[in-house]
């Protein structure tokens, strides 16, 4: 048995401030296995008990997990006074208070974008102590070479005299590639693709581990995925 307030309870699953909470729990919005509740000091047993608000469900989830299929133009960030942000594209019963990606893709860059409200895990997975292979598609403005191949597989320095790891570059057509690197530099394909004079017109993310992106998932949508374990054996980290 886990015992939580319930002023608590909503703000935690919902993404409302306590004090919204609060203001919802006063305006008899809110019942406990099917009664009316008011009180915000109420123990809910998030094991058991069956909790709605505005007369949805609200199950609970220490944490959630979700994979979004990231639009192009849209930012990597949890808040934005002038831009729309990935976060915006989450609907309430999912976007919580702490919900924030997990490493960030430009804004012109498509794919695989994790999110989640689990500060510990989402160290772990971007961390470069754990090597975590990040895949992509680049449709570049040229073709690929087998000297722009070799070059890569052996680590580029980027124009400003960064060293860059070894990477996988894959030709999938004369002007499009997969590109698999464990690093995170800034804008680190668009500049490694620089120094063989091509330039980068689409990145798409296609895989974080052995986490790919559903076909089935659309620009712009999401999935909420499984338990924390299960994200970590996907992506071949340890938990």
């Amino acid at each position: 048995m886990a015992l939580m307030r319930l002023d608590k309870f909503i703000s935690n699953q919902t993404g409302m401030s306590r004090s919204e909470a609060r203001e919802v729990l006063k305006s008899l919005r809110v019942t406990v296995n099917g009664v009316t509740e008011k009180h915000y000091d109420y123990k809910v047993d998030t094991d058991k008990d069956a909790v709605t608000v505005n007369g949805v469900s609200v199950s609970y989830n220490e944490y959630l997990y979700i994979l979004m299929n990231k639009p192009k133009g849209v930012l990597t960030a949890t808040e934005d006074k002038r831009q729309k942000t990935v976060l915006d594209l989450l609907s309430d019963d999912v976007r919580r208070k702490d919900m924030a990606p997990v490493g960030r893709l430009d804004k012109d860059t498509t794919g695989l974008l994790l999110l989640t409200d689990d500060g510990k895990t989402a160290h772990k997975i971007i961390s470069p102590k754990s090597m975590v292979e990040k895949e992509y598609v680049a449709e570049l403005d040229g073709d690929i070479t087998e000297d722009c191949i070799r070059s890569f597989s052996e680590g580029v320095t980027l124009a400003d005299g960064t060293k860059c790891m070894p990477v996988v570059l894959k030709r999938i057509k004369e002007n499009v590639a997969s590109i698999t690197i464990c690093e995170g530099k800034y804008h680190q394909i668009k500049r490694m693709f620089g120094t063989a004079g091509l330039g980068v017109n689409g990145l798409t993310r296609i895989r974080i581990g052995g986490l790919c992106l559903p076909e089935c998932l659309a620009e712009g949508e999401y999935m909420v995925l499984e338990s924390r374990e299960e994200l970590l054996e996907k992506i071949s980290l340890n938990g």
